[in-house]
């Protein structure tokens, strides 16, 4: 199963992060985030990253196009367009720059539910209030549930992440506020913990 940390701040946390066998590795830039960097503290980390996990730029208040420029400039292996501000047009616009797109949303927002639907290789089902914490109600799946390359977020844990891989039978996960010890702050314990959770969750949810 596909494991994302998302939201990490030092060269450590990347470092932890890659040791535990995570698959892509999440690093932000927005004016709105307790987890926002700057573009040269971005560009340091992202240039850590080890090759054999994927570096993915995260951005929720960023245009697109100007974010595709980023993550291609700086080295990254995807971006993520987090939330419903970012439109099909946007995405348009970022594939004109930058190939390798992730779409997030949540539920909430009635979005459409197709991985690709915007030409994007990744979909991430979020809670409302993104970096929160807040779990959601994964019931709401049954309904509108994704096929294909999707990745589950928002209120997970190394606690409670087997039981959401159980019911949500994602493609992959994603965390950030559930592995930190403060906002912003990552835990590297929890980090090494929930790695180990979703591995070993993972073969009773196939």
């Amino acid at each position: 199963m596909f494991v994302k940390v998302c939201g990490l701040g030092t060269t450590a946390d990347i470092d932890v992060a890659a040791t535990a066998g995570v698959d892509a590795i999440g690093l932000v830039i927005s004016g709105t985030s307790v987890r926002g960097l700057d573009r040269e503290r971005a560009a340091r980390l992202a240039s850590h990253v080890p090759a054999n996990v994927l570096s993915v730029l995260v951005v929720n208040d960023t245009p697109a196009a100007e974010a595709a420029r980023t993550a291609n400039e700086l080295g990254f292996g995807a971006l993520q367009l987090h939330g419903p501000a970012y439109q099909e047009e946007d995405f348009t616009a970022a594939a004109a720059i930058f190939p390798r797109l992730w779409r997030a949303t949540s539920l909430s927002d009635r979005p459409d539910t197709r991985v690709g639907a915007f030409g994007e290789e990744v979909l991430l089902l979020d809670s409302p209030h993104a970096g929160s914490g807040e779990p959601w109600d994964l019931s709401l799946l049954a309904t509108s549930r994704p096929r294909g390359n999707w990745l589950l977020a928002g209120g997970l844990t190394p606690e409670n992440v087997g039981e959401a891989i159980s019911r949500a039978r994602p493609w992959g996960v994603d965390v950030s506020s559930g592995v930190e010890s403060a906002p912003g702050v990552k835990d590297h314990q929890r980090i090494s913990r929930f790695v180990t959770a979703v591995k070993q969750a993972a073969p009773r949810a196939a």
